[in-house]
């Protein structure tokens, strides 16, 4: 059997389909699985060794782009390696009409996503030829409902964090001192609201790294924005944050599974913080923890409930939701994480 998968973005949400792949492989360990993702999220799964093949999209590149002719080329390269894949199964990890017209051009006869009440898109149920109703609240069980239409038994979720970027564990050393422990904070996101303020941030260095005698290093997104966002925090700290290189996929995972900590919001980089294994402490408001916190570990996420909280609205500003939480509750929740969680070497 070929199954396809499709979840092109972001990274937490390719995160928080991980779990479908690994009970694929554990319960189909003949089928020959592929994955279709945005190219800039493709090196998280190149080389995993649960996946036969990462079918990378530019979707994100050519939307709002004029058709010129390079990109008609390369969309129509697109379309005839997920042909070639030749799937007997699609899996709509998505809900929309963009994963659902992927998984019709894909040619599987099965294509299998959730319920239409359950969709991001509703009317994309009419690309599928099976649904399957969500079970569970948060987007980690959404996903594997899918499963259900294969027989695949429910089980707890494994993200398989040991096998993901596997090189990137063991990176070249950086300087100044790689062995000192150290807790990371990845203070970016991609709406305004789910910021948390820098010199917020900054306060939360300075508290956490007294408290729990940590350096507090400061993660360097490619992005300017963020950088600069990064920057800010690191002036307003005090001495208590440095600044790291985060910018590629294996740097990140590897400064992710050295740290002790990882603290941030609801963030691509925090989920994958969680994946590997890593303790994380994600600030959240515009979004419900339930739904989209740290999986299985509600204690590692801080929010405040408000009549406007987990409103999914996509602002470009900090609103009550996040400045409701002030950065002495952050420090606090984020040395008890520290303390309950087991020292892994």
């Amino acid at each position: 059997m070929n199954v396809l998968l499709i979840r092109t973005s972001a990274l937490g949400d390719v995160v928080h389909s991980l779990p479908v792949l690994t009970a694929l492989r554990r319960h189909l360990p003949e089928a020959r699985i592929g994955w279709v993702v945005e190219r800039v999220f493709a090196p998280l799964l190149a080389g995993h060794p649960d996946l036969d093949e990462v079918l990378p999209a530019g979707l994100r590149e050519w939307r709002g782009r004029p058709a010129r002719a390079e990109e008609r080329r390369e969309l129509l390269a697109f379309r005839r390696a997920v042909r070639a894949f030749r799937a007997d199964v699609a899996l709509d990890l998505m809900g929309n009409h963009k994963a659902g017209a992927i998984a019709f051009f894909s040619g599987a006869r099965r294509r299998i996503g959730l319920a239409r009440a359950d969709r991001r898109e509703p009317s994309s149920a009419l690309w599928l030829t099976e649904t399957a109703p969500a079970r569970g609240e948060h987007a980690v069980e959404r996903s594997l409902a899918v499963l259900d239409r294969l027989g695949l038994p429910a089980e707890a979720p494994d993200f398989g964090g040991d096998r993901l970027l596997a090189g990137a564990g063991t990176a070249a050393p950086e300087a100044g001192g790689e062995a000192a422990p150290f807790a990371l904070l990845h203070p970016g996101a991609a709406w305004g609201n789910k910021v948390y303020p820098p010199e917020r941030w900054a306060r939360v260095a300075r508290g956490f790294a007294g408290a729990a005698g940590l350096a507090v290093r400061v993660a360097l997104s490619p992005s300017l924005p963020e950088r600069e966002l990064a920057c800010r925090i690191v002036a307003a700290a005090g001495g208590a944050a440095e600044p790291v290189e985060a910018g590629e996929l294996p740097a990140l995972v590897h400064l992710s599974r050295r740290a002790r900590l990882v603290l941030g919001g609801d963030t691509g980089p925090v989920h994958l913080a969680h994946a590997l294994g890593t303790p994380v402490v994600c600030v959240m408001g515009p979004t419900d923890p339930a739904r989209h916190g740290p999986y299985g570990a509600p204690e590692r996420a801080l929010a405040r409930r408000l009549p406007c909280s987990y409103c999914y609205r996509r602002l470009d500003s900090t609103k009550a939701c996040l400045l409701e939480i002030p950065p002495e509750a952050v420090v606090e929740r984020a040395v008890s994480v520290l303390l309950d969680s087991p020292l892994i070497p």
